[in-house]
């Protein structure tokens, strides 16, 4: 009888040891999640190309893609365009539930050829500014990441330096079918 009730209860004992003395630690998640989320700021100042405010509240309601650099987009600056105009399009239907947004941090004007080619909204603010909202990997700069925005305004993932696109459009898939229930595609 004992035999029997050991047979029984090994499986139940195996898990609470495992949960409470080994605590498995498996990550599915590619891209680095910021907990807290980080809101974005009401007095975050905005302006499109043509030089009109923007509010900050206007982009909530859609996940975004967002990169932050010059005006004059370096290599890295066009590769992280790149790659959120082509994450975006291989999400299939699911791509009008993410916009691209390209944070410009100086005066200039991007090169409209550029805003054309890779379908990113382009808002001028500054760096010291973004820096209160979005950060780096320590050792990085703002510029090196991709950063993904929930619907509600909150940053919430960061993208490592140069990522895997096949990894980063898994995680994204993830997560907007996770969210699926409560979002609505377009803003």
């Amino acid at each position: 009888m004992f035999a029997v009730l050991a047979v029984c209860a090994a499986p139940v004992l195996a898990s609470y040891f495992a949960f409470y003395v080994v605590r498995p630690q498996s990550r599915t998640n590619y891209v680095e999640l910021i907990t807290p989320p980080r809101e974005i700021p009401d007095d975050l100042p905005l302006t499109d190309v043509g030089g009109l405010p923007v509010a900050a509240r206007s982009l909530h309601g859609q996940w975004l893609l967002v990169t932050v650099a010059a005006a004059a987009c370096n290599d890295r600056c066009g590769r992280n365009l790149v790659l959120m105009r082509q994450l975006r399009e291989t999400l299939g239907r699911e791509k009008e539930r993410v916009d691209k947004v390209w944070l410009v941090t100086d005066s200039s004007k991007p090169a409209a050829a550029l805003l054309a080619a890779t379908g990113a909204q382009a808002l001028l603010t500054t760096a010291p500014s973004v820096s209160k909202w979005l950060a780096p990997a320590a050792g990085h700069s703002l510029e090196e990441h991709v950063y993904l925005v929930d619907p509600m305004g909150r940053w919430m993932m960061r993208a490592p330096v140069d990522p895997d696109p096949a990894k980063f459009k898994s995680d994204m898939e993830r997560l907007l079918r996770a969210a699926a229930s409560w979002d609505q595609p377009g803003r």
